[in-house]
């Protein structure tokens, strides 16, 4: 035993790790698939054994004795010849050989017998019957199996002449074994097909469930679902619906809270507004009155981004049409943004949501850059809107922390400029509450670029 100089000492984990990551990525990911193979592969491999024994214990032992058979006849007409072997008894010799041994008898002038050839792979009968001949005769011999697929040709080699003998292959070989091997095939298919037809029954209220909840966290309605199936997915169904009359009544709880949170506070403020009217006015009246618009503004934001947009049905939305309209809102308030849009423009979502979301997202380009560009795009099965402005950008290390509620960047963003802090937050939570997200990066005007997709 040699040591390579440079080998260093090897884990005796590390095969087994390689072999459980190898095994982990071979196996299919889906339930269907493997619980196709929980069925099937039992069932090959118990077929396999079975086909094993009796190709072992049955076929070949049925062929052994069967050649037996045939090794004693040949040497029992052998027997007969060196006894009798007069003309008249040769022609009887014959004749009894074709008619009670099936087997058709010639004498042939002496000669060498043909060489022998290896026989082919799997192909065990003229192995099997020159061993039981050899047993029983000593005398050269030859077989032959292959000329002749229905014939068994079988010369011996006699004192002046060669004896041959030729019989039916039936006589030697168990040839319809295979009919056995045919009727297990099509058992297992028969078994296989009716394991899919069951999986599948079995598999389906599963994927209607996923279907289910994918759908309401993209908030969609799942009023068509229905609990279905075996017991144990039918009580993941009821508690699906358990989960999902929660989270309604905690919308619907909250939504009510802050509704009447909204009545108390735009009273004070109406209150305040008819206080100021009466006032003389002057540059004083002015600044309270602005204040009170930002005070108002600022309400809106913080109603908007605690009440969400679950209770909103999801429709389908014309999102080129919706991104003019947005265009047009920044328009009146004196900005110049760009729109264009590929794509069919017929997504499903919530649309006031969805304009929410693309107005922040607008609004926040155009309070930072002078240029800004929106560009909408139905790609596959997503929906992605780009919006791109000249502004400053954010650095990248703190483009996660701009979706904070309430942040606001001392580097990047003006603090005089008016606003919350919530645009943002509201737009990736009105894209995650559909399934996608909003994400940051540097935009080809030299500012940011805001990235806004969804399941469409």
């Amino acid at each position: 035993m040699t040591t390579h100089p440079h080998a260093g000492p090897r884990s005796p984990t590390a095969p087994r790790e390689y072999s459980r990551w190898s095994i982990a990525a071979l196996m299919p990911k889906g339930l269907y698939t493997r619980s196709l193979l929980i069925v099937i592969l039992p069932m090959l491999l118990l077929q396999s054994v079975v086909a094993l024994i009796f190709m072992d214990r049955h076929w070949e032992l049925t062929t052994r004795r069967l050649s037996t058979a045939v090794a004693r006849d040949v040497a029992a007409l052998i027997d007969l010849h060196e006894v009798f072997s007069a003309a008249e008894d040769r022609d009887a010799l014959t004749e009894i050989a074709e008619r009670d041994l099936d087997m058709k008898v010639e004498f042939l002038p002496d000669q060498a017998l043909p060489a022998p050839t290896p026989p082919p792979l799997f192909f065990i009968l003229e192995g099997t019957l020159s061993e039981a001949i050899a047993q029983r005769i000593h005398r050269p011999f030859w077989v032959d199996a292959r000329s002749n697929p229905r014939q068994v040709e079988i010369r011996v080699k006699l004192e002046n002449e060669v004896l041959s003998l030729k019989t039916s292959v039936g006589r030697a070989y168990a040839s319809n074994s295979h009919i056995f091997l045919v009727w297990m095939a099509a058992a297992s298919i028969l078994l296989i097909a009716v394991s899919i037809l069951f999986l599948r029954n079995q598999i389906r209220p599963i994927l209607q469930l996923t279907n289910a909840a994918e759908n309401l966290g993209k908030g969609r309605d799942v009023a068509d679902f229905h609990p279905r199936g075996a017991r144990e997915v039918r009580q993941a169904s009821q508690a699906f619906f358990a989960m999902r009359d929660r989270l309604q009544r905690q919308v619907e709880q909250r939504t009510t809270m802050l509704a009447g949170v909204s009545h108390d506070l735009r009273t004070v403020l109406t209150r305040l507004r008819l206080q100021i009217a009466l006032l003389p006015r002057d540059s004083e009246t002015g600044d309270l009155e602005s204040d009170i618009g930002e005070m108002e503004r600022m309400l809106e934001g913080y109603l908007a981004f605690a009440r969400g947009d679950a209770g909103e049905a999801s429709r389908p939305v014309d999102v080129a049409a919706l991104l003019d309209e947005i265009a047009d809102d920044a328009k009146r308030a004196g900005d110049n943004p760009s729109v264009s849009f590929t794509g069919e423009p017929m997504v499903t979502a919530r649309p006031d949501a969805l304009k929410r979301a693309l107005g922040n997202l607008v609004t926040n380009a155009s309070r930072f850059g002078k240029a800004v560009r929106i560009h909408g795009a139905h790609e596959g099965d997503q929906l992605v809107v780009t919006v791109d402005d000249d502004g400053p950008g954010v650095p990248n290390d703190r483009r996660e922390d701009v979706f904070r509620p309430f942040l606001r960047l001392d580097e990047a963003r003006n603090l005089d400029h008016p606003g919350s802090g919530l645009g943002l937050t509201i737009a990736r939570d009105i894209a995650r509450g559909h399934g996608g997200d909003v994400d940051l990066s540097k935009s080809p005007l030299g500012g940011l670029r805001a990235r806004l997709h969804i399941p469409a």
